[in-house]
């Protein structure tokens, strides 16, 4: 039986409070929320905490705000909460999408959106989700409050911007009048993906004002893929530009073959997710819903 080593456990009660734990624990401590990230990774001893700062009974990371222009996910927001939101709903659907796809629903009611950030597994769904939307991640620390977009958030696998001592506190997304989707091949429901895609735009008479891309588990650099986005910009909303997009980031990904499958076609299927994924959000802003393209 795995078990994980010794560790001493502390519950905080607000986001000061974390911050003082983290404080006067180091870099010994680990927060834990959901846990089925770090938990698993404790069994097999990849992760020994001295010190683990359960965060679950600080409220102020479980809200989804809404002002005028965006919309404020708490880091303790659950994955069954972001689905079942009917404001996440209306202004984002590729969330949904991304969030019928992601495990199951033992982990869907107790996974969070800030644990699954914080991991940045290379196959992490909301990664390329938050990328393609332009999310910001909201940081805090003793010395205060920073802001880093989600694009620049991950420094590699299992590794983000975050310092010693500082907390995710949440995601903000700005509302934009846009449509957007997210599809995801994996072996079996539930797995993690061998390769995903989401894509939000704007249309403007025929053409794209607006595109954001994001990619996971193909070794796209910090799940984006900015040079299709660059491409699509300006032009109009074709399938053979949409096709020539997904050509554009699959060149600039870099997949690994592992037990999910080879490089060459984890490379294959960054191109036509992409494709896919664009021609869906198109086909929602143009107002066939949820019209599945095949």
């Amino acid at each position: 039986m795995q078990v994980p080593a010794q560790f001493q456990y502390e519950k905080a009660t607000s986001v000061e409070h974390a911050l003082a734990l983290l404080d006067a624990y180091g870099d010994d401590s680990m927060v834990v929320a959901g846990g089925h990230s770090l938990l698993p990774m404790m069994k097999l001893r990849l992760a020994q905490p001295e010190t683990l700062i359960d965060i679950n009974d600080v409220p102020e990371l479980a809200r989804i705000g809404v002002d005028r222009d965006s919309v404020t996910i708490g880091a303790l927001v659950r994955h069954a909460e972001l689905l079942d939101s009917p404001v996440i709903g209306e202004h984002f659907p590729i969330l949904h999408d991304a969030e019928r796809v992601i495990a199951d629903p033992a982990v869907r009611n107790r996974g969070t959106v800030g644990g699954s950030l914080c991991q940045a597994d290379p196959s992490e769904d909301l990664a390329a989700v938050f990328v393609a939307l332009d999310g910001v991640a909201l940081i805090r620390g003793l010395d205060g409050d920073r802001v880093v977009p989600v694009r620049q958030f991950f420094t590699g696998p299992y590794s983000t911007v975050l310092d010693e001592g500082e907390l995710l506190v949440g995601v903000r997304v700005p509302i934009r009048s846009s449509a957007s989707a997210y599809l995801k091949v994996e072996r079996r429901s539930g797995d993690w993906a061998v390769a995903s895609a989401g894509a939000a735009l704007r249309l403007d008479d025929g053409h794209i004002a607006w595109v954001g891309l994001g990619l996971t588990a193909v070794g796209a650099p910090s799940f984006g893929a900015p040079e299709a986005e660059e491409y699509l910009l300006g032009g109009p909303a074709t399938d053979d530009r949409f096709e020539e997009a997904g050509t554009i980031a699959a060149e600039h990904c870099s997949p690994v073959a592992d037990q999910r499958g080879p490089a060459d076609y984890k490379r294959h299927l960054a191109a036509t997710l992409t494709t896919r994924v664009l021609r869906k959000a198109a086909g929602r802003w143009r107002g066939h819903g949820n019209h599945e393209e095949s």
